[in-house]
């Protein structure tokens, strides 16, 4: 590239900046911006907790990386909002953390949970990036990409030095280029069926880790909650959770492929709340997003029939679970109301 190219590029991106600089957002640009800030102050509530009864200093100093990064993004929206005349989203904050409160999670746990919220966040950022076109949107969720791609990395990094390896497990390389040529490679014939392949092992172990955090979280928010009825549906994700595992699970071990180990050692058995009831029933709903967003990935990649149904099934589950969730939020309150399309139909009246 020559000095007039770079030159000639770097004015085309100022006049671009300055045609947007009085572009309204779009709906994909104000859904993004909303989930990201209720999102961001989420985290950062359970970053602070985290912070307070860590022990391990390379664990604080990479909590404290997490922290700032939300701490950052919600600064960055709220003047995006405020620049633009939009009421800044309630979120979370001081009075969903007791401050005093024993830790409910193990160091290990507190790594494991960051980088698996960074591997989701990788997939809900490329989204938002896909479908934001203000330059200044655009660059913000650049950014957001490269933020959670440095502490996926940190954090996978971390696991690994403290003896636990995430990563998938390792399968023979292939000896020659083939074709299929049997219609046993997607179906069942005779009751067997062939072995799996790469792309599905990858996405059954992600799909495990997933329920895995799951688990231990509705764990601990059971022990933790202050409503019967909460406290009650918490105990239900824990059954959820261990079913859909146990399901996912059996594919591997067919295979004599190794499974993710749980992670339920590392709660605490502490009975007292860090977060408001409002809090862990929010983060209960991103972890259910997350949970269907992996099927609905997995399911794209898988070739074998029996896996591609059950997969089916268990995102149904996760679906209905999420539903029951979302009504007890509602009742309560605490349902904060995206943005939203104009009703034509009230408006006319």
């Amino acid at each position: 590239m020559d000095k007039h190219t770079s030159k000639d590029e770097g004015i085309g991106l100022k006049k671009m900046k300055e045609h947007q600089q009085n572009r309204k957002l779009v709906s994909s640009e104000l859904g993004d911006l909303f989930a990201n800030y209720l999102g961001d102050s989420l985290y950062a509530c359970v970053f602070e907790h985290h912070l307070q009864v860590v022990e391990d200093d390379e664990v604080k100093d990479f909590i404290q990386l997490a922290l700032d990064k939300s701490k950052k993004h919600i600064r960055i929206i709220a003047e995006i909002y405020k620049k633009e005349g939009i009421p800044v989203p309630e979120g979370f904050g001081e009075q969903d953390i007791r401050k005093d409160a024993p830790r409910l999670f193990g160091d290990l746990f507190m790594v494991f949970y960051i980088t698996e919220m960074a591997r989701a966040g990788l997939v809900t950022y490329g989204s938002a990036f896909s479908t934001s076109y203000r330059q200044d949107i655009v660059d913000y969720f650049k950014s957001r990409i490269n933020e959670t791609i440095e502490i996926y990395i940190k954090g996978s990094e971390l696991l690994l030095s403290k003896g636990v390896d995430i990563s998938s497990p390792t399968i023979p390389y292939p000896k020659k280029v083939d074709f299929v040529d049997k219609d046993s490679f997607v179906s069942l014939i005779a009751g067997k069926s062939r072995p799996l392949t790469a792309l599905e092992i990858k996405h059954l172990q992600i799909n495990i880790n997933t329920n895995t955090l799951g688990k231990a979280m509705m764990l601990a928010f059971s022990q933790v909650a202050s409503s019967e009825k909460v406290k009650k549906y918490f105990k239900e994700g824990v059954k959820v959770a261990t079913n859909q595992m146990e399901q996912l699970s059996t594919y591997l071990m067919k295979d004599n492929l190794p499974v993710p180990q749980a992670v339920d050692e590392h709660v605490t058995d502490s009975t007292i709340a860090p977060f408001s009831d409002k809090l862990m029933l929010y983060h209960t709903s991103l972890a259910n997003a997350i949970g269907i967003q992996n099927y609905g990935m997995a399911i794209s990649k898988m070739m074998r029939h029996d896996i591609h149904a059950q997969m089916a099934l268990l995102s149904a589950q996760i679906a209905k679970y999420a539903n029951e969730g979302l009504y007890i939020t509602i009742n309560r309150g605490w349902l904060e109301e995206p943005p939203t399309a104009a009703d034509r139909e009230e408006l006319a009246k």
